[in-house]
């Protein structure tokens, strides 16, 4: 039989009904394939377990270091997997929970964003040799001294993702309270529609304009192991959003779809400088202010920072002497499709849909697998909108 990793999110595991759902996916799972699975804590803070209501019993500061929090942080998930756990085997199923550690995940030292260097299968192997579930503790690992460390936020589905690709898993099976991924944010977009399949590109390039769709590491090492990654709802049937590195199913000299999907990122300034000083990214950098959207003129610069670190970014423009424009209020609006490269017209399209929407773009850039615009943020649905329909992915 294959493997299967399926992950459970805290919503999925933070009650008795979610609970259930979860055994029946794991039992009709097993049928048919060797499944190990993996938890992330319970629920969200309040929640007694939740992972910020653990880290919220120990000071931020003081005598609580790094390692002390992620010491905290790790209880989380290791109290879902002995719940879950006994859930399992009350159902019949054979299962043993497991911590990262004991599941042979080694990081290095970066407690609270620790990175993955290794995992020794041994005693995953052995369980799934023995007919035995692995239930593991998401989120979490161990260095090389023996002290616990945390993936940082998201960690859970990297966790999964990492054990797919150490074990040579055929699925990896990401089950959250969401259908599956979706064309548009739907609280901007409610035309929004399920997608059935994606590519890899697709989605990391989705999480880096800001759609919140699944880690993007997760995305990334499973695109690198090239093993399919589905995001499923764990209190639906629904087949959920299949990403591999194909899009379409069925067909495959037919030409991709050039526009997939509508990402938006609110709350963006726009920050205009004199060029005859680039010296002010380095400045930023030093500064700890990431920028985005870079566009170099002969004569000026233009880039675009999140606005809350824009009295940061104030300062050091006093600092280095420059006299910028800057303009508030601006969001990122981006078509996201692997489809659109060297394909003429895309661009052409976007702007014949916001001028015809009244939307101003302020500024543009673009990938092999996007184009993003900067727009006015009062006028950011009317933009995702007129995009989502112009590119027709509200009837797929």
């Amino acid at each position: 039989m294959g493997i299967i990793v399926q992950k459970f999110g805290g919503t999925s595991v933070a009650t008795p009904e979610g609970r259930e759902h979860l055994v029946q996916k794991v039992t009709k799972a097993a049928e048919n394939a060797s499944v190990v699975v993996v938890v992330s804590a319970m629920g969200r803070c309040p929640a007694p377990y939740a992972t910020d209501t653990l880290l919220g019993l120990v000071p931020c500061e003081g005598s609580a270091d790094a390692r002390e929090l992620d010491a905290i942080a790790a209880c989380g998930e290791i109290i879902s997997a002995v719940v879950v756990t006994v859930a399992l085997r009350k159902a019949g199923l054979n299962a043993e929970s497991l911590t990262g550690a004991q599941a042979g995940i080694i990081t290095d030292d970066c407690h609270g964003q620790a990175r993955i260097l290794h995992i020794d299968t041994k005693r995953l192997k052995n369980n799934i040799e023995a007919g035995k579930i692995s239930v593991v503790a998401g989120f979490q690992g161990v260095n090389s001294k023996g002290d616990v460390t945390t993936l940082g936020r998201g960690g859970s589905d990297t966790t999964a993702a990492a054990l797919g690709a150490a074990l040579g898993a055929d699925l990896v099976e990401i089950y959250t309270d969401v259908q599956g991924v979706m064309s548009a944010d739907p609280s901007i977009v409610p035309e929004a529609r399920w997608q059935d399949r994606m590519t890899y590109t697709e989605v990391i390039e989705m999480a880096n304009l800001g759609a919140k769709v699944v880690h993007l590491q997760a995305v990334e090492i499973a695109m690198h192991s090239r093993i399919p990654l589905a995001i499923r709802s764990t209190f639906s049937d629904e087949p959920g959003t299949l990403i591999t590195d194909l899009a379409g199913a069925g067909a495959p000299f037919a030409p991709p779809k050039p526009v997939t999907a509508v990402a938006t990122t609110a709350g963006r300034a726009q920050v205009v400088v004199p060029a005859h000083d680039l010296g002010v990214f380095s400045a930023m950098a030093q500064a700890g202010v990431s920028v985005d959207m870079i566009n170099v003129f002969p004569d000026r610069a233009a880039f675009i920072v999140a606005m809350q670190d824009l009295p940061v970014v104030k300062r050091v423009l006093d600092e280095l002497g420059h006299e910028a424009k800057i303009v508030e209020g601006c969001a990122k609006v981006s078509i996201v499709g692997e489809g659109m490269r060297g394909i003429p017209g895309i661009m052409a399209k976007l702007a014949e849909a916001l001028a015809r929407a009244g939307v101003d773009i302020l500024q543009t850039s673009d990938s092999h697998y996007s184009i993003s615009c900067l727009v006015p943020e009062n006028e950011l649905e009317t933009a995702a909108r007129a995009l989502h329909a112009q590119f027709g992915l509200g009837g797929m």
